[in-house]
């Protein structure tokens, strides 16, 4: 053989074992499809630690359509690259995930890979739940097949080409899925990085919608909204303490912070609903990662710079006394029961002023219930150029940060639209 053929055979070798490794990693065998478990099957006492670990997965959330029944699926999640709807995950034999073995439901929880062999998108947050331990996903599973079979079909996800191919999944696998339970002693930190996955909406993600690993719940968006730093980087005016974590994340409500709005008021009345001892676990460790914050280390006096902000938005300050000095001027009744000043607001403390805007816009729904704080959005009352210079007006008064270096007139728009940022 002459020199030549020898090359061209040496790259048909190597073309081949690259075709070969790129297919192992495609390929995943289907499982064999079970019998639906009866409900009966299970240990109650199982059942009720996968219930409550469902409730610290906020599972219901993105399983639930908002016209359709509880996990059975059909919710649109947005992303980057098109939209994709949430599965079934009620134990139905024909639309759900009723013929899924412990082990095929494991393997997507740690893997992303479904019973037939497909891969999950990561939507989906199994680089978050992988790090879930055995118990715990034996749990999750008995509830789960304990649940009313729902027959429900999602709609088809709408992706950009080429991301409709599920196969090219793989690759983003293998550049950032750590397969593997975290065998780490913290339980704070197991739950908050595993079945909790705060991770998903608090840490930045890069071009391919992975997590930034070089920047762990240094903030991020989600839906609309800025889901701040949970970090030394936290913009929060007071002190986070491992309490006031653990009420704010069961009640939403927490004496020197502002209440929960968002995407968070959904999980914290989730976290009502889960064992106390995980919710401080997850509390106590936030706490500690926010320990150097500079809240925690300049405790401040509340702000009210009410003079220089009626000169600098004279227009805000108008809107302010007539539609929230009844609840946030200094001797107000909510004000005189201990209601957090808006100086601790730490949407007015953010680099963007959209989580202040969804507020002004859309008002604010207790988490506590119909007992707890409410306030009317204001949509329909004020146009974006008011509320322009009402959030302006805010930022003024009650910071001493210089206003925010965006078009907040603009910026109005686009919340009032839904635009992501």
């Amino acid at each position: 053989m002459t020199k030549g053929r020898w090359v061209l055979a040496g790259v048909a070798l190597v073309v081949v074992v690259v075709l070969a490794a790129a297919g192992a990693l495609v390929w995943h065998p289907a499982l064999p499809a079970v019998a639906v478990p009866p409900a009966n099957s299970f240990d109650r006492a199982l059942v009720k630690k996968g219930q409550a670990l469902a409730h610290l997965g906020d599972c219901a959330s993105c399983h639930t359509a908002s016209t359709g029944k509880p996990y059975a699926g059909g919710r649109a999640l947005p992303t980057p690259f098109g939209t994709i709807y949430s599965s079934n995950i009620t134990p139905s034999a024909d639309t759900g995930i009723g013929k899924w073995s412990r082990e095929a439901f494991v393997r997507a929880m740690r893997e992303g890979v479904a019973r037939d062999g497909s891969h999950l998108y990561p939507a989906f947050p199994y680089d978050h739940f992988t790090k879930a331990g055995d118990d715990d996903l034996a749990a999750l599973y008995a509830y789960l097949m304990t649940l009313p079979a729902v027959e429900a079909r999602p709609p088809a996800n709408k992706l950009d080409w080429p991301y409709g191919q599920r196969s090219i999944v793989a690759a983003w696998d293998l550049l950032y899925l750590r397969k593997g339970p975290d065998t780490n002693g913290d339980r704070g930190r197991v739950l908050a990085e595993g079945l909790a996955h705060c991770g998903a909406c608090h840490t930045p993600r890069n071009k391919l919608g992975a997590e930034d690993s070089a920047r762990p719940y240094d903030g991020a968006w989600i839906e609309g909204w800025f889901a701040p730093p949970l970090n030394a980087r936290s913009p929060a005016a007071q002190p986070w303490t491992a309490d006031e974590l653990f009420a704010y994340l069961r009640t939403g409500l927490a004496g020197r912070h502002a209440a929960a709005a968002g995407p968070m008021a959904r999980v914290t009345r989730e976290f009502a609903e889960a064992p106390e001892q995980d919710v401080r676990a997850i509390a106590a460790y936030f706490a500690n990662l926010m320990a150097k914050a500079p809240a925690a280390t300049n405790k401040l006096q509340p702000i009210d710079h009410a003079d220089v902000a009626a000169r600098a938005s004279p227009i805000g300050s108008a809107l302010f006394g007539g539609g929230c000095a009844q609840c946030h001027e200094a001797g107000a009744p909510m004000m005189q029961q201990g209601g957090p000043p808006l100086a601790w607001s730490t949407s007015l403390r953010l680099d963007t002023p959209n989580n202040t805007l969804q507020v002004l816009l859309h008002g604010l729904k207790s988490p506590a219930g119909a007992s707890g704080p409410a306030m009317p959005g204001y949509a329909a009352d004020f146009d974006d150029r008011e509320l322009a210079a009402l959030a302006a007006y805010l930022r003024a008064r009650f910071t001493d940060l210089p206003p925010w270096p965006v078009d907040l007139r603009h910026a109005a728009e686009q919340v009032r639209k839904g635009a992501n940022e």
